[in-house]
């Protein structure tokens, strides 16, 4: 949904728009429900992680503006990813083995599948991997801080998280106002954000649950889902090598779910 916005409209106010209406949203579930305020170390760590999220996903715009996204969005995933796995192992400890060998399943599959074969490493500035990388780090980080904030309370942290990427997000489209049409963004912003939300809180919820590299690893295999859907409404068919990726989502699942 923010794809097929983005080719009619800016992508920054589509992300803005859906952004802004599903905080709206939230704070109304949130007051409806009467739910309590969490401690103010969860409230910053929910804010922390939707700002660092809101400026990862404008940095990683741009690093895929720069030249051939492959390589890049390939790295941007890989560290989506790690960054989670690697603080999971030092707090909590190593997995067994099985889930070893899932994590590293896992792994593979989202260099498979983020990656095209047409970026190669040519043609692919060092400043944009080094933007990519700087992406994927942030998104690791967010990650972590929503599993660091979910204790107090998933819906509550999601809505501080939000109110955090859209104040982030404005001062973006202050600064660097898109020059493209701005109409036509409202109903696949509002839409994109709303799968994201659900998204989001399904994650947070996974994390409080479990181990936090398992969920991450996980979560991030979502562009396997992305590429079928692009498959079946675009008719924009997959890679072998993205093939073959999606097979290995699916073998790290198995070993991730043993």
């Amino acid at each position: 949904m923010g794809g097929m916005g983005s080719r009619r409209a800016p992508a920054l106010l589509v992300v803005v728009s859906g952004d802004f209406v599903s905080l709206l949203f939230l704070l109304t579930i949130c007051w409806m429900l009467r739910l309590a305020v969490p401690a103010p170390h969860d409230l910053l760590c929910a804010a922390l992680a939707g700002a660092v999220g809101a400026v990862a996903l404008t940095v990683f715009y741009r690093a895929l503006a720069m030249g051939a996204m492959g390589l890049t969005a390939a790295l941007t995933g890989l560290l989506t990813a790690l960054i989670p796995v690697l603080y999971s192992i030092s707090k909590d400890g190593l997995p067994g083995t099985l889930t070893v060998l899932g994590l590293a399943t896992g792994c593979a599959a989202i260099w498979l599948i983020t990656r095209t074969p047409s970026a190669g490493g040519a043609g692919t500035p060092p400043k944009a991997l080094l933007m990519g990388a700087a992406a994927g780090l942030g998104f690791g980080a967010q990650l972590i801080l929503f599993k660091m904030a979910s204790g107090g309370g998933v819906l509550w942290a999601m809505t501080t998280s939000r109110a955090a990427a859209v104040a982030a997000l404005l001062v973006f489209l202050a600064a660097m106002p898109p020059k493209g049409p701005w109409r036509g963004f409202w109903l696949t912003g509002i839409a994109a954000a709303t799968l994201d939300t659900l998204g989001t809180l399904l994650y947070m919820r996974t994390a409080l649950l479990g181990r936090l590299d398992v969920a991450a690893v996980i979560c991030s295999l979502y562009p396997a889902g992305t590429i079928l859907l692009a498959a079946l409404v675009l008719r924009e068919w997959p890679t072998k090598r993205q093939m073959a990726g999606m097979a290995l989502a699916l073998g790290a699942v198995v070993l991730l779910s043993v």
